[in-house]
């Protein structure tokens, strides 16, 4: 019998788990009751386990991302209805394809210095998906390098896109925990164009910087014609409900090459101390 290398003197799960695939087949033996607590989904799927799974949650991209020496990660967030350009054939060109090639380049880009870390820093992570994300995706494996896929089970959208490297592709019940992971290494976040799931992450972001509770990392806004149409931020500084240095907390670029230059010359570094206008 091979030994086991994990220290202690206890018997590990998988050898109860195992045994107890072996029970026999009695009326005892199979009921519900009797299952091993861990291997049993009807209990770990209790609304009283909520707790438990929000931790599993947690854990499981932690410990994998942890052995794998992953240390910091580059945040692409981005509309998952922003198509390919080879993906619209000979119709007329999509109005958003632009951030497609964009968000592929800078993928790229940021890969090649994550390749000189062995893939350990500056790794790109998405949310998994189609559109801006698969170009995510799609520009780190094109620099040879490894990409993080954070998907979450939805009704219409539940596949990972085929570019995002097969061990680092995770899947998640609850958003909170998966937006958790977007930001617990995040280096920079770079946000394209998108909808509601885009402008969640985004502003999420923003305010866990803007209060102090996150490090002032670069914020880049692809599309600064997109983002001023869709958000006025003027009129919430003219408002008083954020104070003119929020408005420092990120910065708008066209092109990939501007947005690397953003993060390269980023002046912020550390919590924020004291909220302006608070």
């Amino acid at each position: 019998m091979t030994e086991d290398p994990r220290p202690g003197p206890f018997r590990h799960a998988e050898q109860d788990l195992e045994s107890a695939r072996h029970a026999p087949d009695t009326a005892q033996a199979k009921s519900p009751a009797y299952r091993l607590a861990f291997a049993d989904p009807d209990f770990l799927l209790r609304d009283e386990l909520r707790p438990v799974r929000l931790q599993l949650e947690l854990l499981k991209p932690q410990l994998e991302l942890d052995a794998r020496g992953i240390r910091s990660t580059v945040v692409l967030f981005g509309g998952a209805r922003i198509p390919s350009p080879e993906a619209q054939g000979d119709g007329p060109a999509h109005p958003m394809a632009q951030y497609y090639v964009e968000a592929r380049r800078f993928a790229r880009l940021i890969t090649e210095r994550s390749v000189a870390s062995q893939c350990t820093e500056n790794v790109i992570v998405t949310g998994g998906g189609p559109g801006v994300m698969e170009a995510g995706n799609r520009g780190a494996a094109e620099a040879g390098g490894c990409s993080i896929g954070l998907n979450i089970v939805l009704p219409h959208e539940q596949v990972p896109n085929a570019y995002v490297t097969p061990e680092l592709c995770f899947n998640f019940h609850y958003f909170g925990i998966r937006k958790m992971h977007f930001l617990l290494r995040a280096k920079a976040i770079a946000v394209f164009p998108g909808g509601f799931g885009t402008l969640d992450e985004l502003f999420e972001s923003i305010t866990l910087i803007q209060t102090g509770r996150m490090e002032q990392v670069p914020v880049i806004l692809f599309g600064e014609s997109f983002w001023r149409a869709v958000i006025n931020w003027d009129a919430l500084r003219e408002a008083g409900t954020i104070a003119a240095a929020d408005l420092e907390l990120f910065r708008f670029v066209e092109t990939a090459d501007e947005a690397l230059a953003v993060i390269d010359s980023w002046p912020l570094s550390g919590r924020r101390g004291e909220i302006p206008g608070r």
